[in-house]
This record gives structure tokens, C-alpha cells and sequence, in this order.
């Protein structure tokens, strides 16, 4: 294993890639991240499948067959997508017995159209679960307000959930209501704790490209000087939230049943702004018992030049707190900016979904996008 993916194995980061293809499955090259120690884990998005879909020439077969089946746009990306999970599960599932589920696990995302829509949510959930028909798949469920008591549902019926499109601490809070509520439900009904798999997926660098555009605008040696410390600060408070809950009484007896924690996910970890180190939302952000699921170029950034210093995060929650008050002081509401970002993450996937359809939907008819 690489030198840097070692020290942050050592300081407790289960390292998960942000990406998944046919070439990647099919070329055997996900196979060897995985037998050389470089990813345990896997997580995807519409926008991922996406790009694949749309790029990827070893899909083109499949869907003129699925044409001939006569089967529409949705159930095509169904079969395409659920596929592809199923098989990076096939990969990823040595990982996932070694470590007793705690990595080798393979998100995939509800339809985002239903990201305010709990039954629908519920019922993709449900759907994918048994697409995929793999232990160690991870349904994403968005932590819209909606979405939270699809969370608790799931994971009473002992599915396992990766918790998307986090964005605020406060937002968290309720996340991890959810989450233990799920649990005691999935306890009284007799299910096996132990099986079920969960993270809570915080975004990390779109929140300083929202806090900075803000920042410049104000165009002062104050606002200047908070730029490019949002996003760590706001991570590094809901990683306090995390250690608060591994205190927490109901916890304490869930774990005491066989559950595993909510783990921290740290996505959105590719770097937008070119001034900034483009392994920074690795490095500043190691502690014990987080997940860090990164795209293939900031991958590629930390083996090459990334710098692991131990952990970066609980010995910082003052500074973080400073962040957030200056921020205030300054005249960012940042409570507004973590809001609009939830909603234009949902807007984002939905345009991404939709796109993805309209071209599966093109291919399936004989026309070339």
C-alpha cells in the first residue's frame, strides 16, 4: 500500500472512491485498488452514472439489447446502474467480510426526483435493496427533511444506508435521530444489528466555493481572511457531533447489541479552487472513524503528494467554532449558505438524473446523442 493511504489507514480513514464504470469494473483496474489496499470502499451518484453512460462504449451493447427487450429509459438505467453496483460489491466483498462490514461497501442513489417525497423514497430504497441483492450495497437516502424518517424506515427493515447530501451540523443532529431511532426499531423487530451498515455523508468543498464567493463580495481584509476555512471548520463541528453520540446512552446500548456507528463520510472532497492544496480535505481532516470517499484525480493527488500530520480534527473544535463566529461577525449566514447548498445538491442530482434518462432514453430509440 501507498505510504500516505498506510498513515491514513493507521489514523483510523477507510479510504472509498468516488467513481464507478464498466471500463473501471470490466478492465479489472477496481479489482486491483482493491487487492493492493489502495480503496476499501466505493460510493456513486447520478452525476457519476451519468458521465458513464454517456462516455462509456461498453454500455452501448447492453442497451441495444435492453431496446429489443422494449424496455423504457428508467428501467434500462435500472438495470445498468444496479448492475454495476452489484458487480463492484462482487469486488469489494472480501474487504467487506475482513473488516465485519465495516468497509467493502457500495453505495447507489434513490431516484433524486423523490428527494421530498417519503414514501417514494421508502419505495426505491426498497426497490434497490432488492436489485442489488448484495449484503454489503448501501442504499443513499438525501437528509432532506423528507428524507429523514425514509432513513429511520430503512434501516428498521434492516437496510443499510448511506446518508447523503449532508450539509449542516444542525441537520446532522436530526440524521443521527434518525438513525438510532432506526436501529431500536430494527432491534424490537429481532433483526441482526451487526448486518447493518450506515455512514453519514457530510459535503465538504462546496461550502467554501458558496462561503468564499460570498467572502469576496464583501471585498474586506476580514472577509479575505476567512477564505478557505469554512468548509474544514464545519466538518471538524460535525465530527464533534459524531464523538457526542458515541456518549450517548442510546447509542451505548445499540452498540452494546452489535450495531456499528454512523461513521463520518467526508464527500465532496475534490478541490474547486486551484489556490488551495488539492489534497487538503484529506489531509485536514483525519481522525478516527471516518470515511473519506474521494474522485479519482484527488485519489491520485494523495498518493502522489499527500501529506498525512495525524489528526486534524479534535484538536481543533475551537478554532472551528472561532470560524463559524467570525463568519457571523463578517456578515455570512452561514445557515443560509448550508441550506441553499442542500438544495442545490438535490437540484444538481435531479438535473443529472434527468439528463442520464433523456440519453438512455435516446440510445434506446436508435438516435445518437
Amino acid at each position: 500500500m501507498n505510504r500516505t493511504l498506510k498513515r491514513l489507514a493507521d489514523e483510523g480513514v477507510s479510504v472509498w472512491l468516488d467513481d464507478l464504470n464498466r471500463h473501471l469494473l470490466w478492465s479489472g483496474d477496481l479489482a486491483q485498488l482493491v487487492r493492493s489496499g489502495t480503496v476499501v470502499g466505493l460510493t456513486t451518484n447520478p452525476t457519476i452514472f451519468h458521465n458513464a453512460l454517456g462516455q462509456d462504449a461498453e454500455y452501448i451493447e447492453e442497451m441495444q439489447v435492453l431496446r429489443r427487450r422494449g424496455v423504457s429509459a428508467l428501467e434500462a438505467v435500472r438495470t445498468l446502474t444496479t448492475g454495476d453496483v452489484r458487480a463492484a460489491c462482487h469486488v469489494l466483498d472480501p474487504v467487506y467480510r475482513a473488516t465485519g462490514g465495516r468497509d467493502g461497501r457500495v453505495s447507489i442513489e434513490v431516484d433524486p426526483r423523490w428527494a421530498h417525497d417519503t414514501e417514494r423514497t421508502i419505495e426505491e430504497a426498497r426497490a434497490l435493496w432488492r436489485l442489488v441483492d448484495r449484503p454489503n450495497a448501501m442504499i443513499k437516502i438525501p437528509a432532506t427533511v423528507e428524507g429523514l424518517p425514509a432513513i429511520t424506515t430503512c434501516l428498521a427493515e434492516g437496510i443499510s444506508v448511506n446518508v447523503t447530501l449532508i450539509f449542516s451540523v444542525r441537520r446532522y443532529h436530526q440524521v443521527i435521530d434518525a438513525f438510532l431511532e432506526g436501529l431500536e426499531r430494527a432491534r424490537a423487530a429481532g433483526l441482526p444489528l451487526a448486518e447493518i451498515g450506515s455512514v453519514a455523508s457530510f459535503f465538504v468543498s462546496r461550502v467554501d466555493t458558496e462561503v468564499d464567493r460570498r467572502l469576496d463580495a464583501l471585498a474586506t481584509p476580514a472577509a479575505a481572511a476567512l477564505r478557505g476555512r469554512a468548509a474544514i471548520a464545519n466538518a471538524r463541528l460535525a465530527y464533534l457531533r459524531y464523538e457526542n453520540m458515541l456518549r450517548d446512552p442510546r447509542w451505548l446500548e445499540l452498540g452494546a447489541a452489535g450495531a456499528s456507528p454512523l461513521r463520518p463520510l467526508w464527500a465532496s472532497t475534490g478541490v474547486k479552487d486551484p489556490a488551495y492544496p488539492d489534497t487538503r480535505y484529506v489531509t485536514e481532516l483525519v481522525a478516527p472513524g471516518t470515511v473519506n470517499t474521494m474522485p479519482p484525480a484527488t485519489l491520485d493527488a494523495v498518493i502522489a503528494h499527500g501529506t498525512v500530520l495525524g489528526d486534524r480534527i479534535r484538536g481543533n473544535y475551537d478554532d472551528a467554532w472561532e470560524v463559524v463566529t467570525q463568519l457571523g461577525e463578517t456578515g455570512i449566514d452561514f445557515d443560509d449558505v448550508l441550506e441553499q447548498l442542500e438544495r442545490e445538491g438535490i437540484a444538481k442530482f435531479q438535473t443529472s438524473w434527468q439528463a442520464m434518462i433523456e440519453d438512455v432514453d435516446r440510445i434506446l430509440s436508435g438516435v445518437r446523442a
